[in-house]
């Protein structure tokens, strides 16, 4: 697109744009803004437009807290939500320090240092999520309940699935922002939904996916229904994923597609699938952050835990969808939608970089349905399992330096002290469970 200054102030005039939000992520992936009005844009095109860092969690101490947003011009869209005659736009930002150096803290900035570190291997990446969430009723003050709005199935119509309005009013709106949506349908538990966008460069992608689950709570809260992203809200049923397809590309040539190879998949893919297999127990912790993520992460509800790959089969962690030319790609099953988008696409590309790099090879694809297998049938083909739980993870990740490098110190420190915190008050309270189980027993 490549907007200049001039371009973001004429759009602002011309669309009648009263409000600026310039936004960012925490190292959690949750959206933070500063919205300006539209008389102090040239300030914010000049990255002049600063903010409080210590009161973003996992960024810096109150005695170094001025932070400054330089705005990506390209990210600029307004909100059709928003009235015309009051317009409000964001742009994504990059944070940096006053000295004008990048922030080390910035997860944008990090999967932009990995993107750097492909390119500099001639590689660039393309990706394409999947994201999956749950609409459920709300209160009558507007909290969110568990309870679902259908009893709809995998790809169901209208009338069974009364989300479909909610859903519709999502791909319009996201249609409106720029977004090429590929498809949308009902997944496979009551009151979950998937809605897929085209896959774009990997820094686009992470803005899409920042952007998709802010457009989706808005809209389902217009028609009175709350969209959570929580890997796995209600027992018993799917939880939510992120199921991820990455390629690399070489100008305009996929460097995955050989259609002289075994499996069509050139050495380049396979070492990537390898590199994906050495790490990935370590960026769990990144793909799949919360304590929650690991009850959608057990056999039996299609989650993969299972590190294998195969061409279609779809129970373990990698599968290598049919098309090949062009379309030749890699989908990661395991992140979910809680993950931090930038920080999830840069430790899966450095991952795959590393594969590459190291000329990893994988094992045989498993073609057979590991859910099926024993665990000793599991333990002589060496197929391994990801982390039962979040400190698992975590440990995984302290003793994987090739995946803290792609996050950076800053992140890993701080988000591996939030993480502790967030385990040990999982770990300490009292659950429901425990009561109903317990109180009366003894």
């Amino acid at each position: 697109m490549g907007y200049s200054n001039e371009d973001i102030i004429r759009m602002v005039e011309e669309q009648n744009v009263k409000f600026i939000r310039l936004q960012f992520t925490d190292i959690f992936g949750v959206l933070k803004n500063i919205a300006i009005p539209a008389d102090q844009l040239s300030k914010a095109l000049e990255g002049d437009i600063q903010f409080d860092g210590s009161s973003i969690e996992g960024f810096v101490r109150i005695e170094e807290s001025d932070m400054n947003l330089r705005p990506d011009l390209d990210t600029f869209v307004t909100f059709p939500w928003r009235p015309k005659e009051g317009g409000v736009a964001r742009m994504i930002c990059d944070v940096y320090n006053p000295d004008g150096t990048p922030f080390a803290g910035c997860p944008r900035g990090r999967l932009k240092s990995v993107i750097a570190e492909a390119e500099e291997m001639g590689f660039f990446m393309n990706a394409g999520p999947e994201a999956e969430f749950f609409l459920f009723h709300t209160d009558e003050e507007g909290l969110p309940t568990l309870k679902t709005h259908d009893r709809a199935g995998y790809f169901d119509m209208t009338p069974a699935d009364l989300g479909e309005n909610a859903r519709r009013d999502m791909v319009l709106t996201l249609s409106d922002m720029g977004f090429e949506v590929e498809a949308s349908h009902h997944e496979v538990a009551a009151g979950q939904h998937e809605i897929d966008f085209k896959y774009n460069d990997a820094l686009t992608t992470a803005d899409s996916l920042a952007t998709f689950r802010l457009v989706v709570r808005t809209v389902a809260q217009r028609h009175g229904l709350h969209a959570s992203f929580m890997p796995k809200p209600i027992f018993g049923i799917n939880g939510s994923g992120m199921h991820t397809h990455q390629s690399l590309f070489r100008g305009g040539e996929n460097v995955f597609y050989d259609p002289k190879a075994p499996y069509e998949l050139s050495e380049i893919a396979l070492n990537y699938i390898a590199g994906i297999i050495e790490h990935v127990k370590a960026f769990t912790a990144i793909t799949n952050p919360t304590v929650n993520s690991f009850k959608r992460l057990v056999p039996g509800y299609e989650a993969p835990v299972y590190v294998a790959w195969s061409q279609r089969n779809r129970s373990p962690l990698i599968r290598i969808p049919a098309r090949r030319g062009l379309g030749t790609r890699v989908e990661v099953r395991s992140p979910d939608p809680s993950c931090n988008p930038y920080l999830a696409l840069a430790v899966m590309l450095k991952a795959g970089l590393d594969g590459i790099q190291r000329k990893l090879t994988p094992p045989e694809p498993e073609e057979r349905n590991i859910y099926e297998m024993t665990e000793e049938e599991r333990k002589n083909r060496n197929i391994d399992s990801l982390p039962g739980s979040l400190i698992d993870a975590l440990q995984e990740l302290e003793q994987d330096p090739v995946m803290i490098a792609a996050i950076g110190d800053h992140i890993w420190e701080r988000f591996r002290e939030a993480k502790i915190r967030e385990w040990d008050s999982f770990r300490t309270a009292v659950h429901p469970w425990e009561v109903n189980k317990y109180l009366a027993k003894f």
